[in-house]
């Protein structure tokens, strides 16, 4: 049986996402032929605009509507303080904590030679900047990105920069709770609390 042109290539689209195979991208799109059309041109429109109407912050490399973004912009952070994280959804998690009062660095992305993603394809050039001072006095690097084995290698390249870059810096990584090998976006806020609480320097 032969699939109607617009089906076969909404099914295609939809399969270019991350974790959507052949069946859940033909579910997705068969409903999607049952809502009206105006909820469609609604979505179509979301989806549009949901690059031109956002940038990456110049401080932090957030997702925003606005550059400096809100958080970094905020006089109420601790701009002493700076949390790193591989994407913008760990901002999200950690957010829904209320724990942390600091600003946020994101990396997009985390080292893994495998995948040709070394440290010149993420934003650890401009963490460095941020880290000697400029205009600012930086007292702590909270290294928070995923422990996986790219997440750890990540980190012990930070530190080590970190370290060359402002020898007085404190830098520390998430302490325990946090499983191996997940990924922040999906733990709680308890655990994140406590992974912040706990976290150790790195020597």
């Amino acid at each position: 049986m032969k699939i109607a042109r617009p089906i076969a290539a909404l099914i295609e689209s939809f399969q270019k996402l991350p974790g959507i195979g052949p069946k859940s991208a033909q579910r997705l799109t068969y409903y999607l032929l049952h809502v009206p059309q105006s909820q469609l041109d609604d979505f179509a429109e979301s989806v549009s605009r949901l690059k031109k109407d956002t940038v990456l912050c110049s401080v932090c490399k957030n997702v925003s509507e606005t550059d400096p973004c809100p958080i970094c912009s905020d006089p109420s952070r601790d701009q002493s303080q700076i949390m790193v994280v591989e994407q913008p959804l760990d901002i999200l998690a950690f957010e829904k904590t209320g724990r942390f009062k600091g600003v946020y660095h994101v990396l997009h992305g985390a080292i893994n030679p495998l995948d040709n993603i070394g440290p010149d394809e993420i934003y650890i050039e401009q963490l460095l900047d941020r880290a000697k001072g400029k205009g600012q006095r930086v007292q702590e690097i909270i290294v928070a990105t995923n422990p996986t084995m790219e997440g750890e290698a990540t980190a012990m390249y930070l530190r080590k920069q970190l370290r060359v870059t402002n020898e007085k810096l404190k830098v520390t990584r998430l302490g325990m709770g946090i499983p191996t090998g997940a990924d922040l976006e999906y733990a709680d806020e308890v655990t994140l609390t406590q992974a912040l609480e706990g976290r150790r320097e790195l020597t």
